[in-house]
């Protein structure tokens, strides 16, 4: 345990359909809890319902937290949440939230970028130095590397995010949103014989997702209808192509960087055809793969905890005047202060 990681944070995450809280003690998640809202088949989740999802579950899941941990407000050091990016009316639960215990705990207040959190509990959890780090999930899709205390985008989306485009094709196929649409197509993808030719858009060090996704959409019902492929061929396809652009900028980072190690983050990197993927590379070059499992890679509390007490022993705390959210909040925007 390093001197930064000295305290107990609490973690209110709910930045999109999943919102949780967690207590990290020392270094140590001691709690991590949360709840997905699940839409109908075909459907996506809106920013209100989403939001009345949160605000029903958030102040039950703080007592759940600290049950969970032993623990009372007393033993809290301080309170983290999710300033962005999301989606707005969600975000502004967990704000409301922390601004409120912070308020009534006298405790100070942190607000913490969602991909820092991601990447910290990646680090925290697998061991990994210094990585090259993948972020891929329903919003958000980069490649990442640490200097001069800031996390570097070197690539990224030009459009959609890759879970995104995931998510967008369940909905053609009608697959079920429980327990989420990534996953779901990941294990229908299993069965897939047939490689159906899609649009591989790399640019760069960026890729592009929109076109390859209205492709595979117009393709699809005309494929399934006449037996040329199945649901699975579709599925295994689209992750065959998505991934492989994922793999190839992102050993084009560790070329640069001259990095022998590799962590996946994110609600997609729990995909283990992704991680497959990735370990053959980092095998080829001799680098090692870092991944986590879906109680860390999946949005949580823990992950905004561990982030946020960094940034607490760092001394960088958010004035409750400045206790908002936004939507859009870059990766390389945050002062990675407590990293030399």
């Amino acid at each position: 345990m390093s001197k930064m990681e000295v305290g107990v944070a609490l973690g209110l995450e709910g930045s999109a359909n999943k919102v949780g809280v967690g207590i990290v003690a020392h270094g140590k998640v001691v709690a991590n809890v949360r709840r997905t809202f699940v839409p109908p088949p075909g459907a996506g989740f809106l920013p209100r319902e989403t939001a009345e999802h949160h605000r029903k579950h958030f102040v039950t899941l703080v007592k759940e937290a600290l049950a969970a941990a032993n623990m009372t407000m007393a033993d809290i050091d301080c309170i983290c949440y999710t300033k962005g990016p999301g989606m707005g009316a969600p975000l502004q639960c967990g704000a409301i939230v922390a601004r409120t215990l912070s308020l009534a705990w006298k405790k100070p207040l942190i607000g913490v970028n969602h991909c820092v959190g991601h990447i910290e509990m990646g680090r925290a959890v697998t061991g990994a130095q210094n990585p090259t780090v993948l972020y891929v999930s329903g919003g958000n899709t980069q490649v990442i590397a640490y200097s001069m205390q800031k996390y570097r985008i070197f690539g990224e989306t030009i459009d959609i995010a890759v879970g995104n485009c995931l998510d967008r094709f369940a909905r053609v196929l009608k697959i079920s949103n429980d327990p989420s649409p990534g996953y779901n197509i990941e294990q229908l993808a299993k069965s897939g014989t047939v490689l159906v030719p899609l649009p591989y858009t790399v640019k760069g060090m960026d890729v592009s997702f929109s076109g390859l996704l209205s492709h595979i959409e117009k393709l699809a019902p005309a494929m399934l209808a006449a037996g040329t492929a199945t649901p699975a061929d579709l599925c295994f396809s689209l992750q065959e192509t998505v991934f492989a652009m994922l793999v190839e900028i992102t050993e084009r980072a560790m070329a640069h960087c001259g990095s022998e190690e590799v962590l996946i983050v994110g609600g997609v990197g729990c995909n283990m055809r992704l991680q497959e993927m990735m370990g053959q590379m980092c095998g080829q070059r001799g680098a090692r793969l870092y991944a986590t499992d879906d109680r860390f890679c999946i949005d949580n509390g823990a992950m905004i905890a561990q982030a946020g007490l960094l940034m607490h022993n760092a001394g960088k705390h958010t004035p409750l005047v400045d206790a908002t959210v936004t939507q859009r909040f870059r990766t390389d925007d945050v002062h990675v202060a407590w990293r030399d």
